[in-house]
């Protein structure tokens, strides 16, 4: 699903960086490419001094052809960071997990001709538990430019924050939803963590959030540690680390709030 093409030149003299200015106005042999930007996101309602530099929203603002997951989030993140473009001129291109490989390239088709194109996440980094990987993918696969821009990242905070082993970690993404899929899943997990100090992240759809936190109780050792990480840079911000056996006794409010989960060893830290 797409609106119609833009006629918007991007200004050069915008990029103020030298670096990729240098690649802005390098020739080679054949037509200049423009580069792929991966912009992050917030990760909720918040103010775009939290995470969001300045410099990426002027990358934004020269740019007028975006990759993004949902259309309508799309445009109201580019709304709240300032973006003045008239939507009609500006092409949207929508990619999920189910986009096959030679449609995702097509989305690319400007960035041959010379086009910048931003490629925007849900929330948080693009590529990182988010489709937008097969469309870097392919970029390296034409000779496209990937430039990744700072953010937030819920993964890497609750990492920072946790108290866990961060030389030595994983991240998991989903676990399984079957119950027996996923004792087996938390049983290596488990593994991992007690015996190679190993931090085991992972995240869930918030309304299983309970459920997943009942599982880890129940079939972790208790002496292990857990570490809930709750709406990440919002003013509801929580986060706590405890021992299985504790957890055991609280449960916190964790319905439907975007949380990761961290689960390591505090004793060999």
């Amino acid at each position: 699903m797409r609106v119609p093409d833009s006629k918007f030149q991007i200004p050069k003299s915008k990029f103020q960086n030298p670096n990729h200015t240098a690649h802005i106005t390098q020739h080679t042999s054949h037509m200049i490419k423009g580069n792929l930007y991966l912009i992050p996101t917030p990760l909720g309602e918040t103010g775009f001094d939290a995470g969001m530099p300045a410099y990426n929203l002027q990358i934004l603002h020269n740019i007028d052809t975006f990759i993004v997951e949902e259309l309508r989030t799309a445009r109201r993140f580019l709304r709240k960071a300032g973006y003045d473009k008239d939507f009609e001129t500006v092409t949207f291109y929508l990619l999920n997990e189910h986009t096959p490989d030679n449609e995702a390239a097509g989305m690319l088709e400007k960035s041959m001709g010379g086009k910048h194109i931003g490629l925007l996440s849900e929330a948080g980094l693009p590529c990182i538990a988010d489709p937008g990987n097969i469309v870097a993918r392919l970029a390296h696969r034409k000779g496209i430019r990937v430039i990744p821009l700072t953010g937030p990242s819920s993964i890497m905070l609750a990492l920072m924050a946790s108290g866990l082993n961060g030389q030595n970690f994983v991240f998991h993404g989903y676990l399984p939803v079957k119950p027996d899929e996923r004792t087996k899943a938390l049983r290596e997990l488990e593994y991992a963590a007690s015996k190679g100090n190993q931090t085991q992240i992972f995240i869930e759809t918030p309304y299983r959030n309970l459920q997943m936190l009942e599982s880890i109780v129940k079939t972790c050792h208790p002496s292990l540690t857990l570490c809930i990480a709750v709406d990440l840079t919002l003013v509801t911000e929580w986060i706590r680390s405890l021992p299985l056996s504790e957890w055991k006794k609280q449960k916190p409010e964790l319905h439907k709030r975007p949380a990761v989960f961290l689960l390591g060893n505090f004793g060999q830290v």
